[in-house]
């Protein structure tokens, strides 16, 4: 800029006669805007206006500059490039009239542009020019006025773009400040070491920031990955390595990551696109970073894996009833309806009924007396699979403390969920560990960590309990596995119920037809000693 006020402070002024036609050969051979010394308007013996003509010449900007009478002294190639007129055809035409702009724009153009003589600072004006090939071009001029030694406006200065270009830098820019403070998604700049650079509201917000100005984004701003996220930094990471080195996925990619806030640990999912950001100024591309945006879709996604766990489920029960359907045995059918419900729901199942009714001579419980459960049906134990099979407890109870979940769920009539205690580690993420002592005090098998008691009801009566119990690879059960587990208790026992009553009518028939048959003994010896006496 400064090369460029210094040329044209040398440019003749006001009242210096100059020639308006491109080819003049008038004046000294020391005036340097005289046209004689080349195309751009500087005197071949004066070495720094060959730098200057060199200089503007290497310039990305299109660039000219007229004297106070509006001919043009200078011309450099980018105003070349899109006006198509070329330095030797525009140094020393009047203005632009005849030549780059029609006869009705050219005097206003030119008026436009000289203003900035006399007018402070920098002014913009837009207008429509000729291309030398008769096409028209509407460009966007930057203007400045130029004063020489003795203060006097000596010319103007001008740089000038196409307008469609500079709108399209201001439509990259305002796409860009919307995509950072407006937008409905995250969008972070990963710089090559992985850091973020730039966050928007929206991913401030998704990393734990409760506020998404000031200090509070700034905290986002530099830290490791593995500092934002608990889970799923691995994953993320071998995404963004892919992208420098690779380029970008041709397909939206949906990470699951554990986000650190100041409220807790929360999962989350979120469906990523990544771009490779290369400076556009080098010849070959040499990566800057990776532009990340991503929308959380963790509620979308929890939607539908319930709608699938619900349809599973749906199907696991009407397969359980034509499989069950198919059995002769009540009994039978329970256990079926028992194997097709731990599919995806659970490691273990155990079925405790209630004590038959007290022996002989035995004394009646007191109103408080604890429910006594003895254990009929069970699940492989150590990992083994296998069909639930009866277990021979020989009508010995099972040693149950009073808080057990079991005895709970017979006392509220309804559904108990329990899970062992968390690890003790302050730095980690409560979450339940394996407690071999926890299991076995319950009567449980080792590996249990959570745990889901359920009364087998059916008539208006409470049959038992149904527990389902699953490991430490498995979540806690939450509100809709208690639903399934009822419906499928509902249908256990239906069947426990309905061989229970099989097994005492046939007891009752074995007893009837022992009672008839020594009845009948009693007759016929009564009838072989009368006729003996007979």
């Amino acid at each position: 800029m400064s090369a460029s006020r210094s040329e044209t402070t040398n440019a003749p002024g006001p009242d210096e006669p100059i020639s308006g036609k491109p080819d003049s050969d008038s004046g000294s051979g020391d005036d340097p805007a005289d046209g004689s010394g080349g195309p751009h308007g500087a005197a071949s013996d004066d070495p720094g206006s060959d730098l200057l003509a060199a200089l503007l010449d290497g310039m990305d900007a299109a660039l000219c500059a007229f004297d106070a009478d509006g001919v043009i002294t200078h011309w450099n190639r980018e105003a070349e490039r899109i006006l198509g007129w070329s330095a030797e055809e525009a140094v020393g035409r009047h203005g632009f009239a005849g030549w780059a702009a029609r006869s009705a724009d050219a005097d206003a153009a030119l008026g436009r542009l000289m203003s900035a003589m006399r007018t402070p600072g920098r002014q913009v004006d837009e207008f429509a020019l000729l291309r030398k090939d008769g096409g028209r071009v509407l460009i966007r001029t930057q203007s400045s006025g130029v004063r020489g030694a003795d203060g006097r406006p000596a010319g103007v200065y001008s740089a000038f773009s196409e307008v469609h270009d500079q709108i399209d830098l201001e439509r990259s820019i305002a796409l860009s400040e919307a995509l950072f403070e407006d937008a409905a998604w995250g969008v972070v700049l990963v710089d090559v070491d992985l850091r973020p650079t730039v966050v928007n509201g929206h991913a401030a917000r998704a990393f734990g920031a409760k506020r998404t100005e000031g200090p509070a984004r700034a905290s986002v701003l530099g830290r490791p990955l593995g500092e934002l996220l608990a889970q799923g930094v691995e994953e993320l990471e071998a995404a963004l390595h892919h992208v420098l080195s690779d380029g970008a996925p041709s397909a939206l990619a949906e990470l699951w990551v554990t986000v650190r806030t100041p409220g807790g640990d929360r999962r989350r999912c979120w469906r990523s696109g990544f771009l490779r950001l290369a400076s556009p100024l080098a010849e070959e591309p040499v990566p800057l970073g990776v532009g990340w945006m991503f929308q959380d879709i963790t509620d979308a996604k929890l939607a539908a894996q319930s709608a699938d766990r619900v349809r599973f489920r749906a199907s696991q029960l009407h397969r359980a009833s034509r499989a069950a359907a198919e059995c002769e045995d009540p009994a039978e059918a329970a256990t079926v309806h028992l194997d097709f419900a731990l599919a995806g729901f659970a490691d273990h199942a155990l079925v405790d009924l209630v004590a038959a009714e007290r022996p002989p001579g035995a004394s009646a419980p007191g109103p408080g007396a604890p429910v006594r459960l003895i254990r009929a049906l069970a699940t492989p134990e150590g990992g083994e699979a296998g069909p639930s099979t009866a277990v021979e407890a020989g009508g010995i109870p099972v040693r149950y403390a009073a808080t057990h979940p079991a005895l709970q769920a017979m006392d509220r009539t309804g559904s108990v969920r329990a899970s062992a205690p968390a690890g003790a580690d302050p730095g980690a993420v409560p979450v339940p560990v394996p407690s071999p002592a926890w299991a076995s005090a319950r009567q449980w098998p080792r590996d249990s960590v959570h745990a889901l008691c359920t009364v087998l009801r059916c008539r208006g009566r409470s049959l038992g309990v149904v527990t389902f119990l699953r490991g430490a690879s498995r979540p806690p059960f939450e509100r809709p596995d208690a639903v399934y587990a009822e419906d499928v208790t509902i249908r256990v026992a239906a069947c426990l119920d309905l061989a229970a009553l099989l097994a005492r009518d046939e007891a009752d028939d074995e007893a009837g037809a022992g009672n008839r048959a020594g009845a009948g003994a009693d007759d016929g010896a009564g009838n072989d000693g009368g006729t003996g006496l007979g």
